[in-house]
């Protein structure tokens, strides 16, 4: 348990923890877990409550499509988007990145030091790239001018994909993808004071793909990582 409190940087409370022990072979209760941690010490990175706004205009540029049906039961069906900003001694970084609503996996990212639309198109192509969708996806976003913009409008129409956007201000209509920004910033971004935008780069990097897709345990996804339930799903079909 101290091992998988280490090499998980602290991000597991019981549940996962219990997941994690189980998928090493351990015959071992939710119960048993819980009291196990506290002896230890062993305390889960915790992210801070934020109370959200419930209401907001739609967008003039596309209907709420999504809907908050946040569960397709296949890839490359609901495709969400966000941006970020984390600080750095040089100033600050932007991150736009792209999720698979299914699967909970960050399909692709993308930096830089201004938050445009060459950011958020760049996520785009970059995610059309890695998983070539055949049929039409529906991308959702919120109303910031990144996604709102010609630019990228004509970028998502040029790859046949579909824009759908959240009320105005409304995060929940987006919740997926907000709660993996929390998630990021709560676990790693938080503990760490980047010198430089490359440093934050590098670090965020190494959250995303060797931790959150490859090993970070999902509830939604029956407490398996991102990348073991699009292999279960590619498996089935």
């Amino acid at each position: 348990m101290k091992q998988i409190h280490v090499d998980m940087d602290a991000t597991y409370g019981k549940v996962r923890m219990h997941g994690e022990l189980q998928a090493l072979g351990f015959d071992i209760g939710l119960h048993r877990v819980r009291t196990s941690m506290k002896r230890l010490g062993l305390v889960a990175k915790r992210p801070k409550q934020h109370k959200y706004p419930a209401g907001g205009r739609p967008s003039v540029i596309a209907p709420n499509y999504l809907n908050r049906q946040f569960n397709p039961q296949k890839l490359n069906k609901l495709w969400s988007g966000d941006i970020t900003y984390i600080r750095t001694q040089q100033g600050w970084l932007y991150l736009a990145v792209i999720m698979d609503l299914c699967s909970r996996k960050v399909i692709s990212w993308a930096f830089s030091d201004k938050p445009n639309s060459e950011l958020t198109t760049r996520a785009l192509r970059l995610a059309v790239n890695k998983r070539q969708p055949t049929d039409g996806v529906l991308f959702h976003s919120d109303q910031g001018v990144q996604y709102t913009c010609e630019a990228f409008q004509r970028s998502l129409k040029e790859h046949g994909l579909v824009s759908s956007m959240s009320r105005a201000g409304n995060c929940l209509d987006n919740a997926v993808t907000d709660r993996f920004f929390r998630s990021l910033k709560s676990e790693r971004i938080n503990y760490r004071r980047y010198q430089t935008r490359r440093e934050a780069m590098a670090d965020i990097i190494d959250y995303i793909e060797p931790f959150y897709n490859q090993k970070r345990r999902h509830y939604k996804l029956g407490n398996i990582s991102p990348a073991e339930y699009e292999m279960k799903l590619r498996k089935r079909a």
